[in-house]
C-alpha cells in the first residue's frame, strides 16, 4: 500500500526526472568525450564545454552538456584528448616569426660549416647582388666549434668565400648580434680604417663591432652596432610583409596558439595589423607592444591614448623598450663581469633616463611598460625607474602591470621587488633549456644557482609569471616550453633531475603562466585565459594529457585542434 509520503515524493521525484532531461536551447558548439582542463580555481577539471557565438555559456558534465545538443550544433568529440584554454605566447615577434619562413631559418644548424652550406645553396638560388638574409643561429649550440674564434664568435671569412657577390646577414638566434660577409661590410663601410671610428660611437649608443687582433672587423655585429648593416638592406614591401604575416598566424594556429603578445611593433606593422583585422584575417588575438625605438611613435600613441579592443582581437596599450642585449652574444648588462671575458659587463641599449621618462609619461597616459632585461643590472636598473615613476604617481599605478620582458638574471636582493612593486616577469622557460648548458660560462655557478631563470622563487613571492617562446628566436611552439617549465632540462631530457630543480614550475603553473596569467599580462584576464562562462570560447586541445603523462612523453604530444571564438582555426 503506498503511503502518503510515497506519494508526495514520486511527483517531485518525477519533475526533477523531467527537467533533467529537458533539451535546452540548442548551442552552436559543444566539446565532450574527453578531460577539460579550465584554470578556472573554482572548478579545475570539467567534462564538456557548450559554446554559443564566441563565448562559453556552460562548462561542467557531459549529460549535462548533451542537452544543449541540437540538429544543428557542432559537436567535438575529444575521444580522451585533453582540452585547455587556448595558449597565450606571452613574449613574441610574430612579424619575426613569419619571415623566419620566408627567410634562411638557422635553428637547426649544428656548426658554421653547416651554416655555411645552407648560404651557399641560397646564393646559387639568387639575383647577383640579392641580399641573403637569415636567422636562428647560436654558436654555443654548434655540436663542432670552428677552429677561429674572436671573443667566442666565429669569423667571415668562409662565408665570404662562398657568397663573394652577394651580400649576406644573418641575425643571431637572440636577435642582439649578426653575422655579416664581406660583401655587406663593404656595402656598409665597415672595414680596418673606418671601425675604430665607428666603434667610438657605438660605445656611447650600447653598440660593439668585433675585432680580431689585427684589428680587422670579424663579421660579428653586436646590438646597435647591427644598424651599421642592417640599414643598407632593402626595405621589405607591403606584399612580402602581409605574406610574412599571414605564415605567422597560420603558425601560430597549428601550434595551439590563440593569443600572441608582440613585443615591439612598428608603425607599418600596426597598420598592417589594423588592415588583417578589418578584412577578417587576424586568425589571432594580438596584444600590441609599441616598439621603444620609434620615439615619435610613442609620443603619439601616448597623446592619443591606448586602443583596447573588448574582444581582445587587435589591443595596442604597451610600449616595448630593448634595455639591455642577451647572454649568448655577452651584451647582457651585468652587475659584475663576465665569468668568460673579466673585462665585459655587456651594456645598456638604452638610457636609464629614458626609462624613467617613458615609465612616468605611460603612467599618466594610460600605457603599460614592458622592459627587455637579462642581464641582473639592467632588471635592478629598471625596477629601480620603475618604483621611481609608482611613487611620484600612486594613484596611476594601483595597477599598471609594468612588465620584465625575459627577467633571465636577477639579483638576489631584487628578486622580491617583482611582487612588491607589481612588476610581471614576462620570462620565456625555454630559454633555459636551450641556453643553461652553456649560460653556466658567461655567469659561473654561483650566479646562475641564485639569480637565474628562478621562477619557483618569483612565484612564492607572489609574482605571477607570463610563459612564451620569444618566436623567432625559439619556435613558437608551446610544447618544448611546458616541457623546460615543469623539468629544467634540455630537450636532449638532460641533466637526471634537471637544472636547479627546486626552481621548476608545478604543472598547475606551468599551464597558467600560458593561459590566465598571460592573459593578466595582458588586462585580458576577464575574457580568455581560462575557461569560464562568459569567456571567450579559445581552446587548444592536445593529443596526450600534459598534466599527467610521464615527464618523458610530453615533447611527444601534438596539437590535435585549435579553436578560437568558437571555430576550429586548425586541425592536425
Amino acid at each position: 500500500m503506498t503511503s502518503i509520503k510515497q506519494l508526495l515524493v514520486l511527483p517531485l521525484l518525477l519533475l526533477f526526472m523531467i527537467s533533467c532531461g529537458t533539451k535546452k536551447e540548442p548551442a552552436d558548439l559543444v566539446v565532450l568525450g574527453g578531460k577539460i582542463y579550465t584554470v578556472d580555481a573554482a572548478r579545475p577539471v570539467v567534462e564538456a564545454v557548450v559554446v554559443n557565438g564566441d563565448r562559453i555559456s556552460f562548462a561542467g558534465t557531459e549529460q549535462e552538456a548533451r542537452a544543449f545538443i541540437g540538429e544543428k550544433t557542432d559537436v567535438i568529440d575529444l575521444q580522451g584528448k585533453i582540452m585547455t584554454p587556448g595558449f597565450i605566447e606571452g613574449h613574441g615577434h610574430i612579424m619575426g616569426v613569419g619571415y623566419n619562413e620566408l627567410n634562411l631559418d638557422l635553428m637547426s644548424v649544428k656548426s658554421y660549416d653547416e651554416l655555411v652550406q645552407k648560404v651557399k645553396e641560397a646564393v646559387s638560388k639568387a639575383q647577383p647582388g640579392q641580399w641573403i638574409l637569415g636567422r636562428g643561429w647560436h654558436q654555443d649550440k654548434w655540436d663542432k666549434k670552428p677552429e677561429k674564434l674572436v671573443k667566442g664568435f666565429q669569423t667571415h671569412q668562409l662565408l665570404s668565400e662562398i657568397s663573394p657577390n652577394n651580400p649576406v646577414f644573418l641575425r643571431h638566434a637572440s636577435g642582439h648580434a649578426a653575422l655579416a660577409n664581406a660583401k655587406a661590410m663593404e656595402i656598409a663601410g665597415v672595414n680596418p680604417l673606418s671601425t675604430e671610428r665607428l666603434q667610438r660611437n657605438l660605445t656611447q649608443e650600447g653598440g660593439e663591432v668585433i675585432v680580431d687582433e689585427l684589428g680587422n672587423p670579424t663579421g660579428i655585429f653586436n646590438e646597435r652596432a647591427m644598424g651599421l648593416v642592417s640599414r643598407h638592406i632593402p626595405e621589405s614591401t607591403a606584399e612580402t610583409d602581409a605574406q610574412a604575416l599571414e605564415l605567422a598566424i597560420k603558425a601560430c594556429q597549428r601550434n595551439g596558439i590563440t593569443g600572441f603578445h608582440d613585443a615591439g611593433a612598428s608603425r607599418e606593422n600596426i597598420g598592417l595589423f589594423h588592415q588583417f583585422k578589418n578584412e577578417g584575417k587576424l586568425g589571432v588575438r594580438l596584444y600590441v607592444m609599441i616598439t621603444g625605438f620609434d620615439r615619435d611613435l610613442v609620443y603619439e600613441w601616448m597623446k592619443k591614448g591606448p586602443e583596447i579592443d573588448s574582444l581582445g582581437l587587435l589591443t595596442v596599450r604597451s610600449i616595448k623598450l630593448n634595455c639591455d642585449g642577451a647572454l649568448g652574444s655577452r651584451g647582457a648588462w651585468l652587475l659584475e663581469p663576465y665569468a668568460d671575458r673579466k673585462d665585459f659587463y655587456g651594456m645598456a641599449t638604452l638610457p636609464m633616463d629614458t626609462v624613467l621618462k617613458t615609465a612616468r609619461e605611460a603612467l599618466k597616459s594610460g600605457f603599460q611598460v614592458c622592459s627587455h632585461a637579462i642581464g641582473d643590472r639592467a632588471n635592478r636598473e629598471i625596477l629601480d625607474r620603475y618604483e621611481t615613476a609608482f611613487r611620484e604617481n600612486p594613484d596611476a599605478a594601483k595597477d599598471h602591470r609594468f612588465r620584465m620582458e625575459h627577467a633571465q638574471h636577477i639579483h638576489p636582493d631584487d628578486l622580491p621587488r617583482f611582487a612588491k612593486l607589481g612588476v610581471i616577469p614576462a620570462m620565456q622557460a625555454i630559454h633555459m633549456s636551450s641556453d643553461r648548458p652553456w649560460a653556466i660560462d658567461r655567469l659561473g655557478e654561483k650566479r646562475i644557482k641564485e639569480g637565474a631563470y628562478m621562477w619557483q622563487t618569483l612565484l612564492k613571492s607572489g609574482a605571477r609569471i607570463v610563459n612564451g617562446t620569444d618566436a623567432p628566436v625559439e619556435p613558437v611552439t608551446p610544447i618544448p616550453c611546458f616541457y623546460a617549465s615543469v623539468t629544467r632540462k634540455t630537450l636532449k631530457g638532460e641533466p637526471e633531475g634537471g637544472y636547479e630543480p627546486e626552481e621548476k614550475m608545478t604543472r598547475e603553473q606551468a599551464l597558467r603562466s600560458y593561459t590566465l596569467d598571460a592573459a593578466y599580462g595582458a588586462f585580458q584576464e576577464k575574457i580568455t585565459g581560462s575557461i569560464e562562462v562568459g569567456k571567450l570560447a579559445d581552446f587548444t586541445i592536445f593529443t596526450q594529457d600534459l598534466m599527467s603523462i610521464p615527464e618523458k612523453d610530453i615533447l611527444s604530444t601534438e596539437v590535435a585542434a585549435t579553436i578560437m571564438g568558437g571555430k576550429v582555426v586548425y586541425k592536425k
